[in-house]
């Protein structure tokens, strides 16, 4: 009786244990990975002539053009991230990049941040060539979040905890993710990810 007590009691020790959330880690995806934490560029590589620099916990540039483009590659993943423009500026978030020395959106998924898009269409919160955004959200002059989850051929933007973007396209699987600078003032801060 003695040893079936002590399995018994070892069993849902074993379940109490299992139940219990692991830090930083989800049911549904592994462990949050920062990408930028503010400190520094490590784990990223420069293309282009655009003027990055380190400033306040953020990276930001404000001439030249080009991207921040991650060594690692992603394919089913989450994104969360923190950006500032100004008005004029013109911006994006490129996800599963096919040719991480020549980042395009034509070759990659560009989640759009350009509130004065002369097309209206892609403007910010949306996919460029794929998906309008559900809600039009002005995002100049503040701090604003997105989260992107890809995943499979399903791809979702949430815009300052506004869905605009549920779809489906299976052009691009794999590939790193790129923070662009195209015009205006543009500053990223606290970008980290998961792998699902």
């Amino acid at each position: 009786m003695k040893g079936s007590t002590g399995i018994i009691l070892l069993s849902l020790a074993i379940v109490v244990v299992g139940l219990q959330p692991v830090s930083g880690v989800s049911a549904q995806g592994g462990a949050w990975t920062t990408l930028f934490d503010g400190s520094s560029l490590d784990g990223w590589n420069v293309l282009g002539n655009a003027n990055w620099e380190l400033a306040d916990g953020a990276v930001q540039a404000d001439s030249g053009s080009g991207f921040l483009v991650t060594e690692e590659s992603y394919a089913d993943f989450e994104l969360t991230l923190e950006f500032w423009v100004d008005e004029p500026a013109n911006s994006g978030i490129f996800i599963r990049c096919a040719d991480a020395q020549s980042v395009r959106d034509t070759n990659a998924y560009e989640v759009n941040i350009y509130d004065t898009r002369p097309d209206q269409t892609y403007r910010t919160g949306g996919i460029v060539h794929l998906a309008a955004p559900t809600s039009v959200i002005t995002t100049g002059g503040r701090w604003n979040t997105y989260e992107i989850v890809a995943q499979g051929s399903r791809l979702r933007v949430t815009l300052n905890g506004t869905q605009t973007v549920d779809v489906t396209d299976s052009q691009y699987a794999d590939g790193p993710i790129a923070l662009q600078y195209g015009a205006g003032v543009v500053k990223f801060r606290n970008v980290r990810v998961r792998r699902l």
